[in-house]
């Protein structure tokens, strides 16, 4: 009985992209995900990339890979370098944006 009664948790981001669309107020979807290369990405920074990427190719809009350089005395190629290839290692493209 408690099964039957039992909701199924809603994606509130879903939900929040399903009613912008639905209303008008945006056309796509445009994603982002924004590392700052000054380390190397972990298990949060993955979560965050298959939300982005993951939403955006959902909705059939777009995820952009876009360095942060707020700390540019910190960052360094080694780590763009990196986190370009763990984005793809994790099945997701940018395309040239």
């Amino acid at each position: 009985m408690a099964e039957e009664n039992a909701k199924k948790p809603s994606n509130f981001i879903k939900a929040i992209i399903d009613e912008d669309l639905k209303s008008g107020r945006f056309k796509k979807v445009h994603t982002r995900f924004p590392p700052e290369p000054n380390g190397y990405l972990h298990i949060g920074h993955a979560k965050s990339i298959c939300l982005n990427f993951g939403l955006a190719e959902e909705y059939n809009g777009l995820c952009n890979l876009r360095f942060d350089d707020t700390n540019p005395l910190k960052e360094d190629q080694e780590y763009i370098d990196s986190i370009i290839e763990d984005v793809r290692w994790l099945g997701f493209d940018w395309g040239d944006r």
